[in-house]
């Protein structure tokens, strides 16, 4: 019940999202005198519309985007006698960009105030503070391990229990390496022969344990193809984990420092994730046809809306709130990029409009006439294409193979 209530709402939070996004070119152009003929959220067969003003508001059947139909967005639209003052590819360059910051700027405020709840209501991590990598059980040695993850029953003391390492003792290095992550200590273990040597801290005291390694089989993801194959590697017998310190929490007049703060970490992660798209194709496609799905590959809006319901069945709202903020941050920069039909494609056409003309006033010349949007048609096309391709390689990767974050 839980989960599908977090679908749900997140899905409603994506259609938000959307629906802020339009209202931002709608708001600005009605705010600087253009015509706005349609709002819409969704494309496809129509479910309902209603006029109010010179505006007709509707929703449509499939919950893919949004559109905000403004008169005279390109020259090649065809105008009504009372359009042709009003139309937009005649108004004054700030405003067209005005217009098209504005869906931008409204899923940036979004998520800022998705940040700012994230921030006042469950704290954000302690990044000053390094995460603690726990022993939680020094356990024998399984000679062996099946396909699927299973461990073969084994017997007797391992060799971590007898040189003395104990449940709850903190690891800091491995064979004199600084050890900040569990796997940092697996990876280390395993590649070991002979013996491995711990540092650990226990009771305020540091304690150096040397372990003798046993030789046993398990399967291990290959790192370059995400495939699991079997292979002899080393063990101890010891089991643990990565913890995390507590979060910090905030105050509502300490949060908002903090708030702009980890907003700026995440626009870093978004940006570096936008620069990446393209070399995750590869990935994506290996996930499909049984490689690992890593963490850092893109999801569709059924993949994210399936995480949040995850969150919410496990209660952890922190990650619903977290990833509905981050999808916003990223929708934002992703329309800013200088590619019709995002609105940084028409961002660009506009800017590229004001310099020609500038040039050309200097050489004693009337301005140009407006960019024919018509010679871009077979651009515009080639990106709807790749981007209709890449949603349906990320949604086939969500339904085959999704994310796994609980």
């Amino acid at each position: 019940m839980l989960f599908a209530l977090g679908v749900v709402l997140f899905a409603v939070g994506i259609g938000v999202s959307i629906a802020l996004h339009e209202a931002g070119h709608m708001w600005t152009a009605k705010a600087l005198g253009m015509k706005v003929r349609r709002y819409y959220i969704g494309f496809g067969p129509k479910i309902f519309s209603f006029r109010r003003g010179e505006t007709e508001y509707g929703l449509k059947a499939i919950p893919a985007g949004g559109f905000c139909d403004i008169a005279g967005m390109t020259a090649i639209d065809e105008l009504a006698p009372d359009e042709v003052e009003r139309a937009m590819y005649r108004q004054k360059t700030w405003k067209r960009i005005v217009v098209m910051v504005g869906g931008i700027a409204m899923n940036f405020v979004l998520g800022i105030v998705l940040v700012y709840a994230l921030v006042l209501g469950w704290g954000t991590p302690d990044r000053a503070t390094p995460p603690t990598v726990q022993v939680s059980d020094v356990v024998c040695i399984a000679p062996t391990q099946s396909e699927d993850g299973e461990l073969a029953p084994c017997s007797g003391a391992s060799p971590a229990q007898q040189a003395g390492l104990r449940t709850g003792d903190v690891v800091t290095a491995v064979n004199g390496v600084p050890a900040q992550y569990w796997s940092e200590v697996v990876e280390a273990v395993q590649a070991s022969s002979g013996s491995v040597d711990l540092t650990v801290e226990r009771n305020g005291a540091s304690v150096d344990l040397t372990i003798p390694v046993t030789e046993v089989q398990r399967y291990v993801t290959d790192p370059d193809t995400g495939a699991k194959e079997s292979t002899t590697v080393g063990a101890v017998g010891v089991s643990g984990s990565t913890i995390a310190p507590p979060p910090i929490r905030y105050n509502p007049i300490e949060a908002v420092p903090e708030t702009f703060a980890f907003t700026g970490e995440i626009f870093v992660q978004t940006g570096k994730a936008l620069v990446e798209l393209p070399t995750k194709v590869e990935a994506l496609w290996e996930s499909i046809f049984g490689g690992e799905r890593g963490l850092d590959t893109p999801m569709s809006v059924v993949g994210a809306s399936v995480i949040g319901g995850q969150a919410a069945e496990t209660n952890n709202w922190a990650t619903f709130v977290g990833l509905l903020a981050s999808l916003n941050f990223f929708l934002g920069a992703f329309n800013i990029v200088p590619l019709l039909p995002l609105d940084g494609g028409h961002i660009a056409v506009t800017v590229y409009e004001r310099i020609r003309n500038i040039f050309r006033n200097r050489r004693g010349l009337p301005d140009g006439a407006p960019v024919d949007y018509m010679k871009l048609m077979p651009v515009t096309y080639v990106v709807i294409v790749v981007f209709i391709g890449f949603s349906l390689l990320t949604l086939t990767a969500d339904i085959v193979n999704p994310i796994q974050l609980f």
